[in-house]
């Protein structure tokens, strides 16, 4: 695989559809599997080894990576196809695992115990990109998706059954446009909105809220950049509680969530704090207002936000009609005496839910919050690429191992994006970039 310079860093569009053998070798050589194939081999002990579990494992990576549809149809490329056995070590045609061998594995691999290595995988891949890409995971963003899913069957286990999930959309009045239902699991991700590549991951019931699962998507993300890396988290409506924003707060990172429409009579409450600014209100989403009590008919304008001081746990704002430089007939009664108008703070602790350090009207958080379509696209290309929506997995181990394995796959890209070589200059000469030499220094000998 080469890209050029004008590509981005990590160039998903540029995925070959059928990978050649040296991006499957390159590819099979990035992935830190040494503990998890040494845990699964602990596991199958003195047992028969007809087909090591490196060669169970590599045709799972395989599935993936080559974009099969099934299991079987990268079983009968493996059996054509003498060069790739090699790449995964099998030397003969009749040396090709079968269907049921896999299933099998994935039974395995799909065990807490293993499961816990694949996700040390997923992480020990991210880690060496945290520490050598500037930028990445410092702008984040998270959602959740459903994924379809069989069951087996087997009540109760370490792992829940795929059960019904319902999901509503509803347009700013609070009625319902949308229902998406689907039966399996809930996907949940957080990514960085820039270069599109997964921080952190968790698969939960159908029936499990975002917000339950953010402090460990959070805990996970925070593993895999280095301390303080992450300064905004963007996700929808389904993380606005007080809960999520206490612990953005204590982790300083600035909360980039839609408010909920909860206030069902009122629209507008006062300051609170203010009680002599009587002509001062917010709305649910903590806009602050300012009302021209002189006029006839009172005229209510949004206040100018200044900016947020941490340092005070405040948000600043101005007088409107000074700040933009037009006439309020109010002006005499708010700003008499002031040079710059008048001027108000907020403190954060009085709702840090309703009064975000990147206050949700300002252009900054509309912005930001445009980045949380990466998720998107990264769920999309999870479910369409590689095929982690094909609902052909039966059971809870079986599917937790395929896409737990969909992740590493992902992250093994993501990798082999960086460290690749890129065409520059007139003549296409092929150089490494800085970030691709500093993965290739600490990649082990």
């Amino acid at each position: 695989m080469r890209l050029t310079t004008q590509q981005p860093l990590f160039a998903w569009e540029a995925l070959e559809d059928s990978p050649s053998l040296r991006t499957v070798q390159a590819f099979l050589e990035a992935v830190p599997d040494a503990k998890l194939l040494a845990a699964l081999h602990a596991w199958r002990g003195k047992g028969r080894d007809d087909y090591p579990v490196a060669t169970l494992w590599g045709t799972l990576l395989l599935t993936i990576l080559l974009r099969h549809p099934t299991i079987e149809a990268c079983l009968g490329e493996l059996q054509r196809n003498a060069a790739l056995r090699k790449l995964i070590g099998i030397e003969s045609e009749a040396d090709v695992p079968k269907k049921w061998n896999l299933s099998r594995f994935l039974d395995v691999l799909g065990q807490p115990v293993h499961l816990h290595w694949v996700r040390e995988t997923f992480n020990q891949l991210i880690q060496p990109l945290g520490v050598v890409v500037p930028d990445l995971g410092r702008h984040t963003a998270g959602d959740a998706s459903g994924l379809s899913a069989r069951g087996d069957g087997h009540a109760g286990g370490e792992l829940p059954q795929p059960s019904r999930g319902h999901k509503e959309y509803t347009d700013e009045q609070g009625r319902v446009v949308r229902v998406v239902e689907w039966f399996g699991y809930k996907f949940h991700l957080l990514v960085d909105v820039k270069h599109e590549v997964i921080l952190a991951w968790q698969i939960t019931a159908a029936n499990v809220g975002d917000n339950q699962v953010l402090p460990q998507l959070l805990a996970q993300a925070q593993a895999n950049v280095p301390a303080g890396r992450i300064q905004t988290l963007a996700y929808d409506k389904a993380c606005d509680d007080e809960a999520t924003h206490r612990l953005l707060h204590r982790q300083h990172i600035a909360p980039l969530i839609q408010s909920r429409a909860l206030w069902k009579e009122e629209f507008e409450r006062p300051l609170p704090g203010k009680t002599k600014a009587d002509n001062l209100v917010h709305d649910e989403a903590g806009t602050v207002y300012c009302y021209d009590l002189v006029s006839r008919v009172p005229v209510r304008h949004k206040m100018s936000y200044i900016g947020h001081e941490s340092a005070r746990g405040t948000l600043k704002y101005r007088c409107p009609a000074y700040h933009e430089d037009w006439r309020c007939p109010s002006s005499s009664r708010c700003n008499a005496g002031r040079a710059y108008g008048r001027t108000i703070r907020v403190k954060r602790q009085l709702d840090l839910r309703r009064f975000p350090p990147i206050p949700r009207a300002t252009k900054q958080f509309e912005r930001l919050y445009k980045g949380r379509t990466a998720v998107e696209r990264v769920n999309a290309r999870l479910k369409v690429f590689w095929g982690a929506d094909d609902g052909n997995i039966v059971g809870p181990r079986r599917f937790h191992a395929f896409l737990s394995t969909v992740l590493v796959v992902h992250a093994g890209l993501a990798t082999l994006l960086a460290s690749t070589p890129r065409r520059d200059g007139p003549l296409g000469q092929l150089r490494l970039s800085a970030i691709a030499q500093a993965l290739q220094a600490r990649a082990p000998a």
